[in-house]
């Protein structure tokens, strides 16, 4: 189905999210369309925000808004859609687009499968009405689906339509670019070959892929990282948790911009306990590009600031690799809490693999090993 059928079906003038690939025609059309438009389209830090932003807009207008995300972010919507949406407390009608990745009988990653199970059944039980689109959907199914929506809407209720694999097209091809000239993979083949035999934790999406690879061609275990998968924007947190319990080690945590936005706080709590031998590493490129290239705020906001101003006790930035092998060097040398931001383009190899250990694997080998550090 062409997306320009489900935006016109839909009828909302205010859309809000959290990119997905699997939404990518939609999140391609929105960008085309409108760019980011405060007044038409925002793109937010996590899907709760962006369901609160959805609340605000219906609030001044009166209008119906929609809410795009993966459905990994329906964890991120169950406070505000229970406690505020919901038609017990402030009746604010929703339509949430929601990618489905890990639909069951479909092959995906581990960190979509029991998301990908659970999908319908948590909407059903935040009494979210849903409609799920596929390949073979019609564009009569649809507008059905939505005439019923429209009473359940006037009643003060959020509604929520599923996409699967594949159901959206859109013709225009959108790139995505910044003007940094360092790419992802080699900042990390740089951060590697410093960080040695310390662990690493490192973020959702390629960012993880690259290192696994970066492992690979140099024939090193993959031991030393904690591939974080999933729970985008938690990697800083892990990082935490094991500098803590692991004080004589260094611990360094590669993340990227879009999931440090997504749990900012994560950085204040960071900065309050100062561990000493944790190293952050952002690797701002400003997109959400894994998932396609749409934009963050993050370009746009100074992070160095924000980690100096949470309490880090040492803060680098890097635009080129000269200045990143020497912040990596002083990082190293440092006994105190350091925020690296590295400044990157957009963009990875075509032919990116994936893990080939499980996630099961992963963790235990990365548990055995850090059994063996202070």
């Amino acid at each position: 189905m062409k997306v320009e059928k489900l935006i016109q079906t839909l009828g909302a003038e205010f859309y809000t999210g959290v990119p997905d690939s699997q939404l990518r025609p939609l999140c391609d059309y929105l960008m085309h369309t409108f760019g980011i438009d405060p007044q038409h389209h925002l793109i937010a830090a996590n899907e709760g925000n962006a369901a609160a932003l959805a609340a605000g807009y219906h609030l001044a207008t009166g209008k119906v808004p929609v809410v795009y995300m993966q459905n990994s972010g329906e964890g991120n919507i169950i406070n505000p859609a229970a406690s505020l949406l919901n038609d017990k407390v402030y009746a604010i009608p929703v339509i949430f687009v929601i990618g489905w990745r890990g639909e069951p009988g479909i092959h995906d990653e581990p960190q979509h499968i029991y998301q990908g199970e659970v999908t319908v059944k948590l909407l059903d039980d935040m009494d979210i009405a849903s409609f799920v689109i596929g390949k073979d959907t019609t564009e009569q199914e649809l507008e059905a689906a939505m005439e019923r929506f429209q009473d359940v809407l006037a009643q003060g209720k959020d509604v929520a339509f599923v996409i699967r694999k594949g159901a959206l097209t859109y013709d225009t091809k959108v790139e995505y670019r910044n003007d940094n000239d360092m790419v992802r993979e080699e900042i990390i083949r740089h951060i590697a070959a410093v960080t040695g035999e310390d662990p690493i934790v490192s973020t959702t999406g390629k960012a993880s892929r690259e290192l696994f690879e970066i492992r690979e061609a140099n024939g090193q275990s993959h031991k030393y990282d904690f591939l974080t998968v999933g729970s985008m924007g938690h990697s800083s947190s892990i990082a935490l948790g094991i500098a803590i319990q692991k004080p004589q080690t260094k611990v360094w945590c590669v993340d990227g911009d879009g999931a440090v936005l997504m749990h900012m706080g994560s950085m204040a709590v960071l900065g309050a306990n100062a561990p000493k031998n944790l190293v952050h590493i952002v690797i701002n490129n400003g997109a959400h590009e894994t998932v396609g290239g749409m934009p963050t705020v993050a370009s746009q906001i100074d992070v160095a600031g924000i980690a100096k101003a949470c309490g880090y006790k040492k803060v680098l930035t890097a635009d080129t690799f000269e200045a990143l092998d020497a912040a990596l060097q002083q990082a190293k040398a440092a006994c105190e809490l350091t925020l690296i931001e590295v400044k990157c383009s957009i963009g990875a190899r075509a032919d990116l693999g994936r893990p080939t250990t499980t996630a099961l694997e992963n963790k235990q080998n990365f548990m055995d090993y850090l059994e063996t550090l202070q």
